[in-house]
């Protein structure tokens, strides 16, 4: 029974895009895979000296440059794909073309070269949260590609990728040992909180309403595994939010009234003692930013 509905409900389909044209996704997926493969490969050449004191410092900036790379080139192609074919915004379930289609086969490409890329050298726990949402990634974005069915709605989810430019730049800044009082680390990190609201938090809500709305045009496995998907990448959402916002803003304030109190004490007892107690303080703060990250 439920076959015949997922049948009944793929018959809606225009024929042409399932059946009489060659579906090259596998082709696709496997082009982006050797991409960002090749992609990261040639980040070794750019590594600053910053980034080589330990094995896991040098991985993460290659690994962080290459996600920088894909959002870039992603969140500008699908941003462009709705502005060059804005016929693809009135119907998120039949909409289909090829530029669309590769960037969404190409991007489950990127996510499974990423997945091996963490969980084979960068194994904690922080990385299994990030496995989990790449698995949910992949298997949203597989059915569109597959099925040639949700392309727009995985398109607009590509979107998100803007913010992750500001993002995965902030973390660059912060494995280079760039100073959070900078220019260049100020903008980044408000850029990336305002691009944060309107591209990640802002959009993937509206895509939840959407297919909260859209339920019964949707077959039950395919509302299933988008719900799933959707709440689990929202609530890492909401959870990364949170971390950037308590690292970058909470507590740099908190940083500043340590340090405006440093110096009240050093006025008044002139004794170096004051230092001890504040390094010890500043070695706290460091730790509890490397648990944020």
């Amino acid at each position: 029974m439920l076959t015949e509905k997922i049948d009944n409900r793929l018959s809606g389909v225009d024929a042409s895009s399932l059946s009489d044209e060659t579906n090259f996704c596998f082709v696709y997926i496997f082009s982006g895979m050797v991409f960002f493969s090749t992609v990261n490969f040639f980040t070794r050449f750019f590594v600053p000296s910053s980034a080589t004191k330990s094995v896991q410092s040098r991985w993460k900036w290659r690994n962080v440059l290459t996600s920088v790379i894909h959002s870039i080139i992603t969140g500008l192609w699908s941003s462009w794909a709705f502005y060059a074919d804005p016929k693809i915004r009135d119907d998120m379930i039949h909409s289909f073309n090829t530029s669309i289609h590769i960037l969404v086969s190409v991007s489950i490409g990127y996510f499974i070269y990423d997945f091996f890329d963490m969980f084979i050298f960068h194994k904690k726990r922080s990385t299994y949260e990030l496995l989990i949402h790449h698995f949910m990634v992949i298997l949203c974005y597989a059915v569109a590609s597959v099925t040639k069915t949700y392309v727009a709605y995985a398109t607009l989810s590509l979107v998100v990728e803007i913010n992750s430019i500001f993002l995965h730049t902030r973390q660059l800044l912060i494995i280079g040992g760039i100073a959070k009082q900078t220019p260049v680390y100020r903008i980044t990190s408000l850029l990336n909180v305002a691009s944060f609201v309107l591209f990640r938090i802002l959009l993937l809500g509206w895509m939840t309403r959407w297919l909260t709305l859209h339920r019964d045009d949707v077959p039950v496995v395919f509302f299933t595994i988008g719900s799933l998907g959707l709440s689990i990448i929202m609530l890492m959402s909401i959870i990364l939010f949170y971390r950037v916002l308590q690292s970058d803003f909470l507590n740099s304030k908190n940083s500043i009234i340590v340090m405006n109190n440093h110096d009240n004490a050093k006025k008044e007892n002139g004794s170096t003692n004051g230092y001890r107690s504040f390094d010890q303080i500043i070695s706290r703060s460091v730790s509890e930013e490397k648990k944020c990250q």
